[in-house]
């Protein structure tokens, strides 16, 4: 049987990432507000993710043992798993940001000179590659748990 925590923790996280989505679509968000109630926005979820993650860190290493050889909780395997996920994600917001730099400056040369076409499109290719080398990098951590 869950217990209350269990319950309303989750519950309470929900709440505080969707009611600042909730001001912008009752219309109550003007431009100059928006850039604080965005980085209010995320650095609730920051702290929701964290406070979730300390909360459920005993159930990650729970799911990942084999129960079969051992009695005793090993945090290797989960903190191996959270190790993944973070390879990804943030490679993945480094490759979003890089992109977000890079395409309209790219576009902005190939718009004054068509021929440089190919010199942007390198651009904006390697900030993509950026979340590629973080797929490797968790790919190679999930092996070898």
């Amino acid at each position: 049987m869950l217990s209350l925590s269990e319950i309303l923790l989750p519950v309470v996280a929900v709440v505080l990432i969707v009611a600042p989505i909730a001001l912008v679509f009752s219309g109550r968000m003007n431009p100059k507000n928006a850039k604080q109630k965005m980085i209010a926005q995320i650095c609730i979820f920051a702290g929701v993710f964290a406070v979730m993650m300390i909360f459920q860190a005993h159930q990650f290493a729970a799911l990942a043992e084999d129960t079969t050889t051992t009695t005793a909780v090993d945090n290797s395997r989960g903190l191996g798993f959270i190790a993944a996920a973070i390879a990804v994600s943030a490679s993945s917001l480094g490759a979003g940001l890089a992109v977000a730099k890079a395409t309209p400056a790219a576009l902005g040369a190939v718009s004054e000179n068509p021929d440089n076409f190919g010199r942007a499109l390198i651009f904006v290719a390697l900030g993509e590659g950026i979340a590629i080398y973080g797929l490797l990098i968790s790919i190679l951590i999930l092996n070898n748990l």
